[in-house]
């Protein structure tokens, strides 16, 4: 079956758990604790991977299913797997807890360690971001569709590039990383999925995060960025990849829109 004849029941899926989260939020009645890699996790979390889990099995019971919230499956198990979903429930539960809105529920599907279909949901705004390999990217909003493009930049291009960062960052911790020949301005949001979607439909140039995150949160996001004319790459410009490592951490990312800007001139992090 081609993901594209069921799509639409993936952004169902996505869209069922973002209402279930956005209900809690709103209640504001919500459990929290700390798990062992010392991150939150919410009842939210919880109610959203339960949603989310149930409907893939059902939709597809012989796609294997990796959520953030139920990840301890052996190396020597996922290995072995061609094709999988990968999922996270809740994006952005730092955001949730602040209470700024700014989180979305991820479904990708992955084959051959590479994301073929992404979707990503915004509770608060309903907005569904989504994409399938050679298919385009997409966003939907308040009923309409429409195919969206990273912003392409030349490199005679002088303007200033803007930089996704997170409500609760440190601008400095993000300029520094950029040469400062090149001048930036900021584009403030929360998760780091609607980050990248924001470098999806051309917003923002670009968002590097430096620091853990899972290969969860960004599988959904690659296809919806690459799809856009963008990439995600590791701190040396090298693809992120899937599945591939007992660990399903990521390395330091970079989102960018335009592929062909010298990033190696232009980031000076290292790895």
């Amino acid at each position: 079956m081609k993901p594209e004849s069921y799509i639409d029941q993936v952004i169902d899926i996505a869209t069922e758990a973002g209402k279930k989260i956005r209900d809690i939020y709103q209640l504001g009645d919500f459990e929290r604790e700390i798990k062992s890699d010392n991150t939150p996790v919410t009842s939210a979390d919880i109610a959203a991977h339960n949603i989310i889990i149930k409907a893939l099995k059902e939709l597809t019971p012989e796609i294997p299913v990796l959520s953030e919230e139920d990840a301890d499956i052996a190396f020597s198990e996922r290995c072995n797997w061609q094709r999988y979903w990968l999922v996270d429930p809740l994006d952005g539960t730092g955001e949730f807890i602040a209470g700024s809105g700014d989180f979305s529920v991820i479904i990708a599907l992955v084959e051959h360690n590479r994301p073929i279909v992404g979707v990503v949901y915004v509770p608060m705004t309903e907005v569904c971001y989504y994409a399938i390999a050679g298919l385009g990217a997409y966003k939907r909003d308040n009923g309409s569709e429409m195919r969206i493009s990273s912003r392409q930049i030349s490199h005679d291009d002088n303007s200033p590039l803007r930089l996704a960062v997170s409500r609760r960052q440190d601008p400095q911790s993000v300029i520094k990383l950029f040469n400062q020949n090149k001048h930036c301005e900021l584009v403030v949001l929360g998760g780091a999925a609607l980050k990248s979607c924001l470098v999806a439909e051309g917003r923002a140039d670009s968002y590097v995060r430096i620091g853990p995150t899972g290969e969860w949160d960004t599988g959904a996001a690659q296809i919806i960025v690459e799809e856009a004319g963008g990439q995600i790459m590791d701190l040396a410009l090298q693809p992120l990849s899937y599945n591939e490592r007992e660990s399903l951490e990521n390395p330091n990312f970079i989102v960018v829109g335009s592929p062909n800007l010298a990033w190696d001139e232009i980031l000076i992090a290292e790895s």
